[in-house]
């Protein structure tokens, strides 16, 4: 227990040294500050659209449930630490085998950690960016600090989610495929019903009854994903295969195959690329069906898929990228640009066809004729995505996106395409002519200032390197 507490205080420390060392402490301590700006700037502009203040907190609540299901693959990650085949990294988490701990508990222990860090440099200034609001009497003091406690619950539960997906994979695929179908069925059966065992449900109903209902699912998961966790215990990686390699060459060169070769040899193979689209899916499903029933106004499914998951396929960018030293490239004869090259297919090769397979999915609920338009939108607007997340973050997508400056920049630049869209997918029901037009132009448009930053990316990045 001792040994437990020495190393969350030691996790913590290194994540703290970590990002002070790669923005500085003045950039780093800037960024919950940032946070908070931008949650009171948002819930401002949505105010004077005539939005209701409660669907600005459930759609806080929507967001941070998603971001926690994306923090909680983390158990990949660490099943790929433990393995050793992260490339040169000394995190605490990956010294299973020099400390007197278990796998499981030395990921329960980091999973805590970022729990932690997550509380103070993300969730609590989300909940201070309401203050002004409660200043002004939009938001009752009691409501704000249920707010701040069930954010951090919402956020638990998709992290535990997450987590117990990944441990349940690592035992059964196919009890995974009967969960994860059970719960769309409920979603698009019982969505309200199934909010009431969410902690957004104990902020709804602050009853006893409610309270309980809303926190015992999210005390299960936290109790039950590191138990059903199984990590790697082999001390080797996945044999190497010549032919798996060529296979993959064919789709354009080593430095295409190397990037695809990671992801399927890593934890969860490609199936974490469908899982990380398959959520903002999800999350889009939902999006709409509240809107419809809120506003009755009938959006563009075709519009909004496509949209959202192209802005989804950010996180495949971090999956092909994840295992890169940027400098280790140096040491070979070839250039940035074909290393970005190599890249960009990979990222096509994964993301395109994921994100078709979930419009066709749609098309379940939602007329087929609609959806065409995501299937024109979808990769035009992902063009743009990988062009503007390479161009900003070069190899180091995760790491870079914790500088406030930076991470302000992309999403702004991300702001600028997404926000016409969906008011065009809002639009459809009254003018679908003149919506569906205005949408494609923009994603058009997009995608040439895409392939543009696409083709300067690696000269950007090779003057970087060279002038460190």
């Amino acid at each position: 227990m001792r040994l437990n507490r020495v190393l969350f205080r030691r996790m913590l420390v290194e994540e703290f040294r970590m990002h002070t060392s790669l923005f500085g402490v003045r950039r780093f301590l800037f960024f919950p500050v940032f946070v908070a700006a931008v949650v009171t700037a948002g819930a401002w502009l949505l105010g004077l659209t005539g939005t209701a203040m409660e669907t600005v907190v459930a759609g806080i609540h929507l967001l941070v449930f998603f971001f926690g299901l994306q923090v909680g693959t983390a158990g990949l990650i660490g099943r790929d630490a433990m393995r050793n085949v992260l490339g040169e990294m000394t995190l605490l988490v990956f010294s299973a085998r020099t400390l007197p701990v278990s796998r499981r508990q030395l990921l329960s222990v980091f999973l805590l950690k970022d729990l932690v860090y997550y509380f103070a440099f993300f969730l609590t200034p989300i909940t201070a960016g309401f203050l002004p609001l409660v200043a002004v009497g939009e938001l009752s003091a009691t409501n704000l600090a249920a707010l701040w406690l069930t954010i951090t619950g919402t956020f638990a539960l998709g992290a535990a989610s997450s987590l117990t997906l990944v441990g349940i994979a690592s035992r059964s695929k196919a009890a995974v495929v009967a969960v994860v179908a059970g719960v769309v069925v409920g979603i698009f059966a019982e969505a309200v019903t199934l909010v009431s065992y969410a902690p957004y449900g104990a902020y709804l109903d602050q009853t006893p009854t409610g309270v309980v209902t809303g926190v015992v699912p999210l005390i299960v998961l936290l109790v039950v994903s590191p138990l059903v966790f199984k990590p790697t215990a082999s001390r080797s990686v996945r044999r190497f295969e010549s032919g798996q390699f060529n296979r993959l060459r064919s789709l354009g060169d080593g430095l295409t195959a190397r990037p695809l070769l990671e992801v399927t040899r890593s934890s969860g193979s490609v199936w974490k690329v469908a899982f990380s689209l398959g959520v903002l899916f999800g999350v889009a499903a939902l999006l709409l069906d509240r809107v419809a029933v809120a506003t009755r106004i009938e959006p563009s499914a075709g519009i909004a898929f496509g949209t959202l998951l192209a802005l989804g396929t950010f996180t495949t960018y971090n999956w092909v990228t994840q295992f890169d030293e940027p400098r280790e490239y140096l040491r070979y004869p070839v250039g940035m640009s074909a290393v970005f090259r190599g890249k960009r297919r990979a990222f096509f090769v994964l993301s395109l066809p994921t994100g078709v397979a979930y419009l066709a999915l749609a098309a379940f609920w939602y007329p087929v004729v609609d959806l065409l338009a995501g299937l024109i939108i979808f990769p035009l607007v992902s063009v743009y995505v990988y062009g503007v997340t390479a161009y900003l973050t070069g190899l180091s997508a995760n790491e870079l996106l914790f500088d406030t400056s930076l991470f302000a920049a992309y999403g702004a630049a991300l702001a600028a395409v997404a926000t016409p869209l969906l008011v065009a997918a809002l639009a459809y029901g009254t003018a679908p002519g003149r919506s569906l037009g205005v949408a494609v132009a923009i994603s058009v448009f997009a995608a040439a200032i895409g392939a543009v930053l696409s083709r300067r990316v690696g000269p950007r990045w090779q003057r970087r390197l060279r002038a460190e």
